[in-house]
């Protein structure tokens, strides 16, 4: 017996020393992206291409710069993540403390005043007010006991140094602090992933301003051209050259054409709150004007690896130290199920009078361990590691689908870069068709070959045609920002001041 004794005490310092923590280490899960983000050998033409910090300067719009950097400074979304970082960062640091033995002092000055009926045993008092121990039959003229009616007032001074430490045996607090170490890093990561879509927004809302001012003025001129041809279909009816059925026609086509601005205007002017409200400035600040031919397509695209995706998305970085974080509090609530040490210790002095609390007579102190063993909870700790290993499962099924949501966001980005350049093409090819059956069309009837009912009818119908190059050309443009977005934004080129908060 005496020799099991003595192995398990040994046994139980050496894993004091050693300090292990028990539950699992995390390891990144090994999840297959592939090699390409789809089939076919347009996702594999394209080099891979590093995106810079600032990637929507490559669209070369200096105001739309200008507004980038506002909203960097002033976004109301952007500083709430900003302090929720703080605010991790600070519990991280909280929970490192727990590693460390605690310090304290105190003092405690203490008047008592004792019920004179409490008889003979009561303290008795000098004639300075300090207390004095004497039998029940001293006589109170010599600093006995006070009288049987007579309260007596005491003083009494306490001052004392406090430590107080719990060695992490089996890790709790090592695998609370991994916890909150990676909870911390889930929420820088969090933050660099609104910033990339701020500024993802602010780039494509910058792009849609361009594209309805664009619609809006074909429209406008559209029309024009409407309601010139409804003017010429009235007159010829009232001339007798055109019947009813044609006035009727010319201004259903202007209805038509009328009813397009009213739609057109009021997601410009929506748009505009918008991109008001992503720079963090109140609605009657004044805004620029963008055209589309302003903003330029960057000659070369980026393009990362899908391994390199895991890396570069901010939400998935995130979603990995959630799980992480979840992988630690595993281990900490196994920790919990085991013994717990702890040793106190305090030392001081205590006196009638506080300059005496320090004198030999008044001085002690007291040195305690204490060890806790879990002996019967009715399986609450057992269950509590159960849900954090559930809880652990789940946040690796929720890195797993972030993981696949990020492949299919660039993959879509791919495939409607690919689909707008033919888009655009058409649209381009469609509109300068139109122009010159346009052209075409004024020749004519300059030569007095034809009315000028064909003529504006062409003008509608380049109008139109223009209207959809500018939906191509915004949306060819939008699809490279989300490429730019979906790719990680490129915060890890961030200046390490900027990257992260201290």
């Amino acid at each position: 017996m005496k020799t099991t004794r003595l192995e398990s005490a040994l046994a139980l310092c050496l894993l004091a020393l050693a300090g292990c923590a028990v539950g699992p280490d995390y390891a990144r899960p090994q999840l297959d992206t592939g090699r390409a983000y789809a089939q076919g050998p347009a996702m594999d033409e394209r080099a891979e291409r590093d995106i810079p910090a600032d990637w929507w300067t490559a669209f070369g719009h200096p105001e739309l710069d200008r507004l980038v950097a506002e909203a960097l400074r002033a976004n109301p979304t952007l500083e709430a993540a900003r302090h929720a970082l703080r605010v991790a960062q600070e519990n991280r640091r909280v929970q490192d403390a727990a590693l460390w033995p605690q310090l304290q002092a105190s003092y405690s000055p203490t008047r008592t005043k004792i019920a004179g009926n409490l008889g003979g045993n009561s303290p008795g008092v000098q004639g300075d007010g300090s207390v004095i121990e004497t039998g029940a039959n001293t006589p109170a003229a010599e600093g006995g006991t006070a009288p049987f009616n007579t309260p007596v007032i005491y003083n009494f001074h306490t001052a004392q140094v406090s430590v107080s430490y719990a060695p992490d045996v089996f890790g709790a607090n090592r695998r609370q602090s991994e916890a909150a170490a990676a909870l911390a890093e889930a929420q820088r990561h969090e933050w660099q992933a609104a910033r990339v879509t701020l500024v993802a927004n602010l780039v494509s809302a910058a792009i849609q301003d361009g594209q309805w001012r664009e619609q809006i003025r074909a429209a406008e001129a559209g029309a024009q051209a409407a309601e010139a041809a409804l003017q010429l279909a009235q007159r010829q009816r009232r001339a007798g050259y055109a019947a009813a059925q044609d006035e009727d026609a010319a201004r259903s086509a202007l209805l038509a054409q009328q009813q397009i601005l009213p739609g057109l205007r009021q997601q410009l002017e929506q748009n505009r709150h918008l991109m008001r409200t992503l720079i963090g400035a109140p609605q009657d600040r004044p805004m620029p004007e963008f055209a589309l031919h302003d903003f330029r397509l960057p000659p070369e695209l980026p393009l990362s690896l899908p391994s390199r995706l895991l890396e570069q998305r901010p939400d998935v970085r995130a979603a990995e130290e959630q799980l992480h974080a979840a992988v630690a509090q595993v281990g900490g609530a196994r920790a919990a199920r085991l013994p717990q040490f702890s040793i106190t210790g305090n030392a001081g002095g205590a006196a009638a009078h506080l300059s005496q609390a320090f004198w030999a007579s008044g001085r002690f102190f007291d040195l305690t361990a204490n060890l806790v063993v879990p002996l019967f909870d009715a399986g609450a700790a057992r269950h509590r590691e159960r849900a954090a290993a559930a809880a652990a499962d789940q946040a690796q099924a929720q890195y797993r689908a972030t993981v696949l949501a990020a492949l299919q966001n660039v993959a879509d980005a791919l495939h409607a870069i690919e689909a707008d350049e033919k888009a655009f093409e058409l649209a381009e090819r469609g509109r300068d068709v139109a122009r010159r059956s346009w052209a075409t069309a004024k020749r004519r009837q300059d030569a007095g070959y034809a009315d000028r009912t064909g003529t504006l009818a062409a003008e509608l119908a380049s109008r139109q045609a223009e209207q959809q190059l500018a939906g191509a050309q915004a949306t060819r443009l939008s699809n490279v920002v989300a490429l730019f977005q979906a790719l990680g934004g490129g915060w890890w080129n961030l200046p390490p001041e900027s990257a992260q908060l201290r």
